[in-house]
């Protein structure tokens, strides 16, 4: 798996999990709303950890910069 997801999406997806954690255990969320959030919080937490989204990867999006190759041969 080539990884990305860049810092930024990372941090986000995991802020978006968080606050879905925090909705959930605060009882603001139940039920059909609870269990789909719950697996999206999951979801987002997964793949922040892992770097990598089979979805970006399928329609060819990646967030993470761009390294700047310093190769000195020709």
């Amino acid at each position: 798996m080539k990884k990305n997801i860049g810092l930024t999406d990372r941090v986000l997806r995991i802020l978006v999990a968080v606050a879905i954690t925090i909705l959930y255990f605060t009882h603001q969320i139940s039920g059909t709303t609870a269990i789909l959030l719950g697996a999206l919080a999951i979801l987002f937490a997964v793949t922040s950890l892992i770097s990598f989204c089979p979805l970006y990867w399928s329609i060819g999006i990646s967030t993470r910069n761009k390294t700047i190759s310093y190769d000195t041969r020709n």
